[in-house]
């Protein structure tokens, strides 16, 4: 038996088999992630306390059985968990740190999950005050998307304590299916934005090789069809085609609505050049894709980012 299935076993233990409760949880942040997550929660039989900034937001998640709270701090009244997912660290930043920051006023014990993406060393910083006030902090960003988070299929990637992390886990599952324990805090955000700096450069490498093939008259379909049965073979290629009308129910055969934003992209390529930079790696390919998608993002940051193709024939949008 590992560490964590020990820590597993000892938690479930010290919990009677006739208790059968579920902690209560605030949730903060309800945008296109957050929302569907926080109903994952409630069809899980989870008490959820929410807050946003938006009315409408709010009010999907009212009707959907949660209590809306006035203010962050509100949300977490009588919360043994807290769970964010918010825009960025600044956000975070503001959530915990500053001087109504949440952090102060939380009990012992009490269990913050943020699923926001953020640097790492943000996230450190987060997970060092939570534990001068004894609170266990996770960071656990999510990849999968918008229909993922709808579905209850995401993956949370999380940096933690294990027992943190063991506490977590049936949380988790209400709202993703894959599951993964990084390592300490802040690597379940460089794990993220490894992986998304991946796909930034496998989007943007996709693209330019379907454009050479179109430019030199070659069928989109036809080239994409013989590199999925070749050494090019890749997930773009196999779910997500970047070229227009080549694949159903993906954002390039609808005008590249919906899906991940390019803002998106590009601020987790950010997120990527920031923290190579601080540990001093070469990122030659990552910066690249960082180059790429700063410049497309300024007047195209609303669209999915597989509307990079757009760069080698602004016709496309």
């Amino acid at each position: 038996m590992n560490a964590l299935e020990t820590i597993k076993e000892k938690y479930n233990n010290s919990t009677s088999a006739n208790d059968v409760s579920k902690p209560d949880i605030a949730f903060i942040g309800l945008g296109n992630m957050g929302a569907p997550m926080a109903e994952n929660l409630l069809k899980a039989g989870y008490k959820l306390s929410v807050f946003d900034l938006s009315e409408a937001a709010t009010q999907r998640l009212h009707q959907a059985g949660a209590r809306v709270a006035d203010s962050p701090k509100d949300a977490t009244n009588n919360a043994q968990v807290v769970i964010t997912m918010l825009p960025a660290g600044k956000h975070v930043h503001s959530v915990y740190l500053n001087d109504e920051g949440l952090l102060s006023g939380l009990p012992k014990g009490t269990l913050v999950i943020d699923s926001s993406t953020i640097a790492a060393a943000d996230a450190r910083m987060v997970a060092d005050a939570a534990n001068r006030y004894g609170i266990e902090f996770l960071d656990a960003p999510v990849s999968g998307g918008t229909g993922a988070a709808i579905a209850g299929n995401l993956t949370f990637i999380v940096g933690g304590s294990t027992e943190a992390y063991a506490r977590a886990e049936p949380i988790l599952e209400s709202m993703g299916k894959n599951i993964f324990h990084a390592g300490n805090n802040g690597a379940g955000q460089v794990a993220k934005i490894c992986n998304n700096m991946l796909l930034g450069i496998l989007m943007a490498g996709t693209a330019e090789a379907i454009n050479l093939g179109v430019k030199n008259g070659l069928d989109p379909k036809v080239l994409s069809d013989i590199m999925l049965q070749s050494s090019g073979r890749n997930w773009t290629l196999e779910v997500y085609n970047p070229y227009p009308k080549v694949m159903n129910n993906v954002p390039s055969s609808n005008s590249y609505k919906g899906g991940f934003m390019t803002k998106l992209m590009n601020k987790d390529l950010n997120l990527a050049m920031q923290t190579a930079s601080e540990t001093k790696v070469d990122i030659p390919m990552g910066s690249k894709a960082a180059e790429l998608y700063d410049v497309h993002s300024v007047q195209h940051g609303d669209k999915d980012f597989s509307s990079i193709i757009a760069r080698h024939d602004a016709s496309i949008l």
